[in-house]
């Protein structure tokens, strides 16, 4: 089983003039603790699950700029990206350009998005859902196309909401045969459908009896559209209080490799845990010593 780190909030102590450097530690220290992937969000406000919407929130491609120059191994992406804040040609270059500045760890992680509020307010078009599931299909083909052999495509594509004459990727990407794609949300008529004809992973949400429906599903899409269901990797994103003593609420790393455990027996092969208060970096050094070694021997 693999363990991703999202860091979903900056709200660290010392306000915003520590943001960099807390950030910096974070990332180092889950990196060496052993995490297979670090991600973060793509807003532009704090959503109302985790924060204020004042808290302070960075842009996500930059952010993931700055975790590729502070780390050496763990993979890296937007947990997910919203489809209408860049033109396909803009994600496809910017997850090459993270894939190939950091050594080939970069992930395409993108969506449907749902955040009206953040978008109205900074003057992003919100299309309509059915609009947006266009975008992103269209996207996913594009995307393909630019990462097709060593400078993507001559051909020309014409879609419903995008249109492109050269679908050229110079550089290529690092990760071949493409950086892969993970699609996050787990609607069962269309996003899981997109998953099984276009992406490399799939990140839902739920207990294990959910995300073991929405599996399920996945795999009856993957029949339809002719995919083999096992080349899709299956992530969950959880939410992690942990301590050594399990004290005030919190659990043991023990606890924790359970509770995830069960995630697995579900069908989740990559889980990706939000921790509280990472800033305290003696959490993820706990998780890689105690935590991420009971994973690797399930």
């Amino acid at each position: 089983m693999k363990l991703g780190l999202q860091i979903p909030s900056f709200a660290f102590p010392g306000g915003t003039p520590a943001i960099a450097p807390t950030l910096a530690r974070i990332v180092r220290t889950a990196d060496d603790a052993g995490f297979d992937s670090i991600w973060v969000m793509d807003h532009f406000f704090q959503i109302r699950s985790v924060g204020p919407t004042t808290d302070p929130m960075l842009e996500g491609w930059t952010t993931l700029g700055f975790l590729a120059a502070n780390s050496q191994r763990a993979r890296l992406g937007l947990l997910v990206g919203g489809v209408h804040y860049r033109y396909p040609g803009l994600w496809v270059k910017a997850a090459t350009t993270l894939d190939v500045l950091s050594g080939g760890r970069a992930w395409l992680g993108i969506g449907a998005a749902w955040n009206e509020q953040e978008s109205r307010a900074l003057g992003f078009p919100f299309p309509p859902l059915g609009q947006r599931f266009e975008m992103l299909e269209e996207t996913l083909e594009i995307a393909h196309a630019m990462f097709e052999g060593e400078r993507g495509t001559e051909g020309e594509f014409h879609g419903r909401q995008f249109h492109a004459t050269r679908l050229l990727n110079s550089p290529q990407s690092l990760s071949r045969p493409r950086v892969p794609i993970m699609i996050g949300g787990g609607g069962e008529r269309k996003t899981l459908r997109l998953v099984a004809q276009y992406a490399d992973a799939c990140n839902v949400f739920g207990q294990p009896s959910g995300i073991a429906r929405k599996y399920a599903i996945l795999r009856e899409h993957c029949q339809a559209v002719g995919r083999p269901y096992q080349e899709i990797e299956r992530s969950t994103l959880q939410f992690l209080n942990i301590s050594s003593d399990g004290r005030n609420g919190t659990e043991t790393p023990s606890r924790i490799a359970d509770r995830l455990g069960e995630l697995g027996d579900a069908g989740a092969q990559h889980i990706v845990v939000s921790v509280r208060d990472v800033f305290d970096t003696d959490k993820l050094e706990l998780i890689g010593r105690e935590l991420i070694p009971q994973l690797k021997a399930a």
